[in-house]
This record gives C-alpha cells, sequence and structure tokens, in this order.
C-alpha cells in the first residue's frame, strides 16, 4: 500500500537510495509532495458557511431594523422618519457600491495602500468560488454589511438637519473614498497597516468601522454647525422603548459581527462571543454607575449608550483578549465613553446629536489601543503578542492616527464640495417644523 503523507516518502527515500533507485526515490518524493498540496487545497466546509450565512444576516439586522429603530426612537417625533429614512436608503445605496466597487477596493489586489479594480462589478464571482473554508459570495456579503452599517452610524451625527440630497450624495461618495480604503489598509492582502504591514489588530472592525464612523461624525456635527435650539429646547429622546428594542438588535447582531469575523464556526469564534457579551454588560454597568453617582439617577438611555459603547470597544479586541482582559475593557469603555458624550462634548461645543464620536469614535479608539494592552497570544493573537507589548502598541497607535486623519480629511472636503454646489443644509423653517413632512411628505402621527 502506498504511503500517503509526505513524511513517509522522506522516511523512505534513503532506503530506496541505498537500494540504487534514486530515480524512484525522486518521483515517490514527488508524488508525496503533491498529494500534501492537494491537502492543503482549500475545500468548503459547511459549518464554517452555515455559521457566516447567520452571521451576515445578524449583522445586516443590526443597520435594519437595529439601528433605524435605536436612532429613531433618540430623535424627536417630528423626524422619526427621515432617520429611519436616511438609515434604510444607506443600505440601499451601499449595497450598490460595494457591489459596483467598494469590495474590489476592499478586498483585491495586493498594493499597501488601496485594492485594484479587477473585481468591480462582482467580476469573476462564481457560485463554487472560495475564501477560505467559505464561499466568496458569503464572504463579499459578510463584509458588505459592514460597508453598510458604517456610514449609517454617520446619520446620528447629523440628526435633525442634513438635507436628504446632501446625505445621498456625501454616503455615495464616502461609500468609495474612505470605508473600502481603510478596510484594505487594515484587511486587505497587502494592507500597510494589517497583518501584512504594521501589524495593527483590528479583529472585527474597531478601526475600520468606529473610528472611522465617529470621526466622519464630528466633522459632519461641526461642519453642519449646531440644531436650532440647541441648549435651549427640549431635545430629549422621543421613544426610548424603540430604542430599547432597537439596541437590543444591536447587540444580538453583534454576535455576528465579532464572532463572525473569525470567518468560521471554531473555538475563536466562540471566544470572540464570549468577551463581547461580557465587555458589553462591563461597559453598560460602569456608565449607569458613573451616571448614577454624577447625576443622582440611573437613566435608560444611559445603560442603553453604555452597552453600546462596550460593544465598539471590545469589537477590535474580540479575537485577541481573554475574559479578565474583556471585562477590564468594558469598564474602562463605559467610563471614557460617558464622559466623551457629556463633559467633553459640551466643553468643545459641539453639537453630535446621537453622540457617535462620543460611543463609536471615543469608543473605537479606546478599544484600539487597549487591544495593544490586553492581546493575548493564547487566545489567537499575533505569535510573540503578549499583554503590553510596546511594537503592538506603537502599530495600533499609528492605526488609529492613519484613519482618524483619512476619514477626517476626505470627509471635510466631501462635505465642502456637496455644500458649494446643493447645500448640506435644511432651511430654518423645515428644520423647525419637520423634516419628516418637508423632506418625505409624511408623519408620525
Amino acid at each position: 500500500m502506498m504511503p500517503s503523507s509526505l513524511a513517509s516518502f522522506a522516511q523512505l527515500r534513503p532506503l530506496l537510495l541505498l537500494c540504487g533507485t534514486p530515480l524512484l526515490a525522486g518521483l515517490l518524493l514527488m508524488l508525496g509532495a503533491g498529494d500534501a498540496v492537494a491537502q492543503d487545497t482549500p475545500t468548503l466546509d459547511s459549518g464554517d458557511t452555515a455559521w457566516m450565512l447567520t452571521s451576515t444576516a445578524l449583522v445586516l439586522m443590526m443597520t435594519v431594523p437595529g439601528l433605524a429603530m435605536f436612532y429613531g426612537g433618540l430623535v424627536r417625533k417630528k423626524n422619526v422618519l427621515t432617520i429611519c429614512m436616511q438609515v434604510f436608503t444607506i443600505c440601499c445605496f451601499v449595497t450598490l457600491s460595494w457591489m459596483i466597487v467598494g469590495y474590489s477596493i476592499a478586498f483585491s489586489g495586493e498594493g499597501p495602500y488601496v485594492g485594484d479594480l479587477n473585481r468591480m462589478f462582482l467580476n469573476g464571482m462564481t457560485k463554487d468560488g472560495l475564501w477560505g473554508t467559505i464561499p466568496e459570495s458569503v464572504f463579499m456579503m459578510f463584509q458588505m454589511t459592514f460597508a453598510i452599517i458604517t456610514p449609517a452610524l454617520i446619520t446620528g451625527a447629523f440628526a435633525d438637519r442634513m438635507k436628504f440630497s446632501a446625505l445621498i450624495w456625501f454616503t455615495g461618495l464616502w461609500s468609495i473614498l474612505v470605508y473600502p480604503v481603510v478596510a484594505h489598509w487594515v484587511w486587505g492582502s497587502g494592507g500597510w497597516v494589517g497583518p501584512a504591514g504594521l501589524g495593527a489588530l483590528d479583529f472585527a472592525g474597531g478601526t475600520v468601522v468606529h473610528i472611522n464612523s465617529g470621526i466622519a461624525g464630528l466633522v459632519c456635527a461641526v461642519v453642519l454647525g449646531r440644531r436650532s435650539g440647541y441648549g435651549h429646547e427640549n431635545m430629549a429622546p422621543h421613544n426610548l422603548t424603540l430604542s430599547v428594542i432597537g439596541a437590543g438588535m444591536l447587540w444580538v447582531g453583534w454576535f455576528g459581527f465579532n464572532a463572525g469575523s473569525a470567518v468560521a464556526a471554531n473555538g475563536t469564534a466562540g471566544m470572540a462571543m464570549t468577551v463581547t457579551q461580557i465587555a458589553t454588560a462591563a461597559a453598560a454597568i460602569s456608565w449607569l454607575l458613573v451616571e448614577w453617582g454624577k447625576l443622582g439617577k440611573p437613566s435608560v438611555l444611559g445603560v442603553l449608550s453604555g452597552a453600546v459603547a462596550g460593544l465598539v470597544a471590545i469589537t477590535p479586541a474580540s479575537g485577541f483578549v481573554d475574559p479578565m482582559g474583556a471585562l477590564i475593557i468594558g469598564l474602562i469603555a463605559g467610563v471614557v465613553c460617558f464622559f466623551a458624550s457629556t463633559s467633553l462634548k459640551h466643553a468643545l461645543g459641539y453639537d453630535d446629536a446621537l453622540d457617535v464620536f462620543g460611543i463609536h469614535g471615543v469608543g473605537g479608539i479606546t478599544g484600539a489601543l487597549l487591544t495593544g494592552v490586553f492581546a493575548a497570544e493564547a487566545i489567537g493573537g499575533t505569535p510573540g503578542v503578549i499583554e503590553g507589548n510596546m511594537a503592538v502598541m506603537k502599530a495600533q497607535i499609528v492605526g488609529v492616527l492613519a484613519t482618524i486623519v483619512w476619514s477626517g480629511a476626505v470627509s471635510f472636503v466631501l462635505l465642502k464640495v456637496i455644500d458649494v454646489f446643493i447645500g448640506l443644509r435644511v432651511d430654518a423653517e423645515t428644520e423647525r417644523d419637520s423634516l419628516d413632512l418637508a423632506l418625505h411628505g409624511e408623519t408620525v402621527q
């Protein structure tokens, strides 16, 4: 019976040489090597595929209806349909931009800064094509859901005041010029920030999704200016029950977001799910306690915001930290994001309506940096990574700064150009009365 492994042939080769059959030994060695290569050829794994199909659906649920409901409850009643319309429309537009060019920019080519355009319109994708052990179509769809939710998050920063036409132009251009570029830096083959470059760790999108959207949100809030009546009128959420349901969908969907980023049904996915739950709960409690001590009462809005802050902060770390690291990250994130969304915002005077920067921007930065502190090799960190590794921390800092600069600069330019041609902000009468009625001809009774 012919041995099946390369090691078996290597052991037989000296004996064959002694028997005077070097040619046969070489032939057998080549056959063994070919067999080994065949064993390394990627094959479809039905378990991995089933998990990734589920994860993709979970992440899409985070945007529609999760984020739409979460944001919808946080705005004033007169603008609830507008924010839902923005989130839903972004889902549709980014689906098309990702299919046309975004996926190709992010995941084709091996350049350090940007992918090539060989996969435009998903050129070359077939039902049998694989990405590791799952169909490439499933990987593309999973990544599409990330591309969708990132600009959708930004809408919370400029709630109640941006024109719908301006939103369309900004989202369309941002989803081509910003998101897929940063995704290529961090996750693309040859990307200068990720494993092929600096070695920065971002398991599920702390940099690509949250810092990216948080910085863009801050720029939008500053460029558009404050809402009319900000600081004087009551702008409290109109329906926190709706926001509780939306936040719950975000929490559940985040398991697909983080655990799905393992791109396999394995131990890494299981640990990512575990640390996500721990960090989320820890951040919700730490925010609640700080708010209780500072303001005298714990609020529903506070515990929801803390939970989202924990989800954000654990995102880059979820594949690299153990449960104790997740606990600490969550506790820190709740406190840091509370002060960023209250004291820092008030001190600097910008009107980030739904605290996109305070939670996603600051939470993403916090999580990215703490990933460098708590990454544990035993959980799946890069070989050589240990707690407090300064080389990893340096890579994390550079990755954070690069994302801040690119997202901030491009967002600013896009907003200014759009303002020149069609204007960014609705008129004062529309803002005072109702964006729902003026922009979409509908209203909530």
